[in-house]
């Protein structure tokens, strides 16, 4: 009983919790990946265009539940999610136009473009703070939990109670769809076909009558894609703060190179890999250890590694090991 009771408390506070952040740091690195891997730069704005697209989600999901429009149980985000990723594509797009294109047709320096990108950070996250403030915003709607602590102690039995909630759930499940839509893109359509071919070879695929601007669009289209998914499941998971994603842009680029940039699989596990040695080094384990081990070698204190204060410190160091030893990655980057 003391195991199970264990695995309910591992699973409750460690598994749950790292397999749904990994799921959003997935699709956050997803997005830096894709846009290195094409357009060859590191795109330092992608946290706060993150932010942008949960932010116009939000002013969306308002405006709905003010006029009554709902998708119960689950929650009108994803009725507003919709019109998030319009906006934003349509920023990234504008964007592209009057910014970084003019630095693509003078052949800029990458390291130009990503001095470019850090300007366009900080005015995104200007803007996202003069229209919904600095403070911190919630959805608040749809059902809390799939199965909550109490539900879960009286169908077992068992002394701890499993809560999952149902952001986490959607987290999830939103990935595993919108990873399978993306490969299926990437290598089933002529248009995946033809950015693939631009990452691998721009040169040959000019020549092969590829549409450089079409295949810059749907990047950007893409980016957004994901990262307004991103930033949304985030939001739904905890609570939307605009200061809040800008600190998420380092564990998403440490996913990104952990795993391989320009390398989307890499993305994913490396999305994964930073989650849980986020959760795992942060979490106090006095409780498992106490139900695991005979009393006299339960710990008195908390059993912790590092306090949550150095969650990021967890991602910048494997960040760091990663690129002293694998430069590449794990998956080896540069190619989608």
């Amino acid at each position: 009983m003391d195991f199970l009771n264990a695995l309910v408390v591992l699973a409750n506070f460690v598994l749950i919790p790292a397999v749904s952040y990994g799921s959003q740091l997935a699709l956050g690195a997803l997005g830096v990946t894709l846009v290195y891997g094409i357009l060859r730069f590191s795109n330092f704005a992608h946290g706060d265009t993150m932010a942008f697209g949960a932010m116009v989600t939000i002013l969306f999901t308002w405006a709905f539940q003010a006029f009554g429009l709902s998708i119960a149980p689950l929650p009108t985000a994803l009725l507003a999610l919709p019109f998030g990723i319009a906006v934003t594509a349509g920023m990234m797009l504008l964007t592209d136009r009057w910014v970084y294109q003019f630095y693509r047709r003078h052949k800029a320096k990458p390291i130009i473009l990503v001095m470019v990108s850090l300007g366009v950070m900080f005015i995104l996250n200007g803007v996202v703070r003069v229209i919904i403030g600095p403070g911190e915003q919630r959805f608040n709607d749809g059902a809390r939990f799939i199965i909550s602590a109490g539900d879960f102690k009286k169908m077992t039995g068992l002394s701890e109670g499993l809560a999952f909630r149902s952001s986490q759930g959607l987290t999830i499940v939103v990935t595993l769809i919108s990873v399978a839509v993306l490969f299926w893109f990437l290598n089933r359509t002529r248009t995946g076909k033809s950015m693939r071919a631009y990452s691998d070879n721009e040169d040959l695929a000019l020549l092969s009558g590829i549409n450089p601007e079409k295949v810059v669009r749907v990047t950007w289209i893409i980016a957004a894609i994901l990262a307004t998914t991103a930033g949304v499941l985030y939001g739904l998971d905890k609570a939307f703060k605009p200061f809040t994603y800008f600190q998420l842009l380092l564990p998403v680029f440490a996913a990104a190179i952990v795993g391989g940039l320009g390398n989307p699989l890499g993305a994913i596990a490396g999305g994964y890999i930073i989650a849980f040695s986020e959760v795992t080094l942060t979490y106090a384990w006095k409780k498992v250890a106490t139900y695991m081990l005979p009393d006299s070698l339960a710990p008195d204190g908390l059993a912790q590694l590092l306090s949550t204060d150095y969650k990021y410190a967890v991602s910048f160091t494997i960040l760091v090991i990663v690129l002293i030893f694998k430069p590449y990655g794990l998956f080896r980057g540069k190619a989608v």
